[in-house]
């Protein structure tokens, strides 16, 4: 197993990132680009390498992701969520230091829809008494 690539997905918001895990070292390659290129803030570049440095793996593995959908930071959390499983299908022994980190967590927050008559999904009109 440690030999072939292993395959995981997460999401967050509307984002969803394909994450594909092979032994090697480190490179990165986030939709046909380096990571830094796809993720120019540090802190979301920090957020997508946080599952290695959890599990001291960091320089272990080519990364290749695919993602689609939201924004960057959506896209960043769901790829840590996606290198979070792989790496637990990699190692069974590293989903107690994940889950210590809340790595393993798929964050349900979603954007409320908006309602009929309203402006927002809570927002109202301003009350006029005549």
């Amino acid at each position: 197993m440690a030999t072939e690539q292993i395959h995981a997905i997460g999401r967050r918001k509307t984002s969803v990132a394909r994450v594909y895990l092979r032994p090697g070292n480190g490179q990165w390659e986030v939709n046909g680009r380096t990571l830094e290129d796809y993720l120019p803030r540090g802190v979301l570049r920090q957020a997508a390498n946080q599952p290695f440095a959890a599990t001291d793996t960091q320089g272990q593995y080519d990364i290749k992701v695919t993602v689609a959908g939201g924004g960057l930071r959506g896209q960043a959390d769901a790829i840590r969520l996606g290198v979070a499983r792989a790496l637990v299908k990699v190692n069974e022994d590293f989903k107690s230091r994940l889950r210590a980190e809340s790595l393993l967590t798929r964050d349900p927050r979603e954007v409320e829809r908006k309602k009929p008559g309203r402006p927002g999904a809570r927002k109202r009109f301003q009350f006029s008494k005549r």
